[in-house]
């Protein structure tokens, strides 16, 4: 990187900070903060969505895995994607945004102690923040490491930079700071990817051109869609996560949903994101795809091929913009899961804890919020640390496995809980499934893959813990019936059409009295 290079990157952390700067006046409470107070137009929050779900993982360990194996990086990761949306924005989508106009909350986890009961709500809440802490952990580490590559700081100087920066916009600014921003980032991804591509295009002029060059030596076998471990079975393990995770399992994107003015919005707002999930990576791929050909990756993963690439072929300042969009990807994806997080904390965890909680008012309420944002993303920075302990291991073992095993148990509640074909499952089968989901993971990640040959298969670590949570919710829910007035209330409210609140029963109370009535002693479910 020179000074031009550098120009670029400062004055995009500088816009980023004006934007929420200038967000910070169309926040007013709580729900302007979580969910743009319902008032965010389809088309960004499509954007948001599209832009949330991506993070400089791409560019490392995706990229390690194109550089590796070719276009099952987008047959595996980003098609699967896009299919769980387009099926999730009739399935979901519409439903999540009522959990807003219909029942008025905030956090999309607030629903659960009226649809199950409260020790349901609270068993999500925190094993959802705990591996989000992890899993953005990731993200921060990521971003760090391409950093280092290009300028020579540090991991942890990468990490501390990124996440000042971060921080100081959504804090402010709320969810109108993280879609604002990322409208920008998908801007800049816009012109660094094309740049990119018709970087890459020239280069292989020589090796047949977009056509021919398939049939390189050093490309063999990047043609073929599913190989080495992501096979049939991994796609279509990692299909069925995506269709959670995507649609709000990891709970940033359902606050999208849940930004929206009506369920139709939301539900136009899906398709946008799930067609330029189809489209636009493959502009982004194909760089990845070609490197094996124009650069020798130092790193026994590959993880480094795209940062020595853009090193390579493009001149500064356009360097510059690509380093920008990185950057871009991880902020957009972090400051939006810690806006969800302070939402889960503040709206679902703050009150079962503190009396003071409860009577929160507009403005503490908002104080409290902001204070959670910069808390998570301090310990996510602290877990970037350590990323590469032998705990963790690498970048993309913690976001596949950890995070993709982990997820499914603590979304099956949460989204099945949504659909009128699972009203009987109730607080039994949400509690039996996320418990002996988590337990899954654990037993097939470890004591198992200790003692199998080889270990135990990718796609089977990330799928068996999904695949346990799915069959006994559906089973316990068919024996033990827990269907009962005011949960199947909750279930009638979102599932039914049209958008006036008004001409519907409203189950839940404030979020203040919920928790007060949770606490005493003679509540039974």
């Amino acid at each position: 990187m020179n000074s031009l290079d550098w120009a670029v990157l400062i004055g995009y952390f500088g816009v980023m900070v004006a934007i929420g700067v200038w967000s910070h006046k169309r926040v007013d409470n709580v729900s302007d903060f979580f969910t743009a107070g319902g008032k965010m137009p389809w088309w960004l929050s499509g954007i948001s969505h599209h832009m949330s779900g991506y993070s400089a993982v791409m560019f490392t360990g995706y990229a390690g895995i194109a550089y590796t194996y070719g276009v099952t990086s987008f047959v595996t990761w980003s098609f699967p994607i896009a299919l769980g949306i387009a099926i999730g924005s009739k399935l979901f989508a519409p439903r999540i945004n009522r959990l807003r106009s219909r029942l008025h909350v905030a956090s999309p986890l607030e629903y659960l102690k009226n649809r199950y009961d409260l020790r349901t709500q609270q068993a999500l809440a925190w094993s959802g923040m705990l591996l989000k802490i992890v899993d953005v952990g990731a993200k921060w580490a990521a971003i760090a490491t391409l950093l280092s590559v290009f300028t020579g700081v540090s991991l942890n100087q990468g990490i501390l930079i990124t996440g000042v920066v971060t921080g100081i916009y959504c804090t402010i600014g709320g969810l109108w700071a993280d879609a604002l921003t990322e409208l920008g980032q998908f801007v800049i991804q816009l012109l660094a990817g094309l740049a990119m591509f018709v970087a890459v295009l020239i280069e292989i002029g020589d090796h047949g051109g977009f056509f021919g060059v398939w049939d390189e030596p050093a490309l063999d076998g990047h043609a073929k869609p599913l190989v080495g471990p992501y096979g049939t079975v991994f796609l279509l393990a990692f299909l069925f996560i995506k269709l959670f995770e995507y649609n709000g399992g990891m709970l940033n994107q359902a606050q999208r949903y849940m930004a929206t003015p009506t369920a139709k919005e939301a539900e136009r707002s899906a398709r946008l994101s799930a067609a330029l999930w189809l489209v636009w990576p493959l502009v982004l791929f194909f760089p990845m795809w070609m490197s094996p050909l124009l650069v020798t990756s130092e790193k026994g993963d590959g993880s480094d091929s795209y940062a020595l690439m853009t090193e390579q072929l493009l001149p500064h300042g356009l360097l510059g913009l690509v380093i920008v969009g990185f950057f871009s990807h991880t902020m957009a994806m972090c400051s939006s899961d810690a806006n969800a997080i302070a939402a889960v904390f503040t709206r679902d965890v703050a009150p079962v804890l503190s009396a003071r909680a409860r009577t929160w008012s507009d403005r503490s309420g908002l104080v409290a919020a902001r204070l959670t944002t910069v808390v998570f993303l301090a310990l996510s920075m602290a877990v970037a640390t350590q990323v590469n302990s032998p705990t963790f291991k690498d970048i993309i073992t913690v976001v596949i496995k950890w995070v993709a095993g982990l997820m499914g148990p603590i979304a099956i509640p949460m989204m099945l809980g949504l659909l009128r074909p699972f009203r009987r499952s109730g607080p039994t089968a949400a509690l039996t499934s996320w418990a002996l989901g988590l337990l899954a993971f654990w037993l097939v990640n470890y004591p198992i893959n200790w003692n199998v040959d080889g270990g135990v298969p990718l796609q089977y670590q990330v799928s068996i813990p999904l695949a346990v949570s799915l069959v006994l919710y559906v089973l316990i829910g068919y024996l033990k019936p827990e269907d009962t007035p005011e949960r199947l209330a909750v279930i009638d409210s979102v599932n039914t059409d049209g958008d006036d609140a008004a001409a519907l029963p409203l189950p839940t109370t404030e979020p203040a009295a919920q928790a007060q009535e949770a606490l005493r002693p003679t509540v039974k479910d």
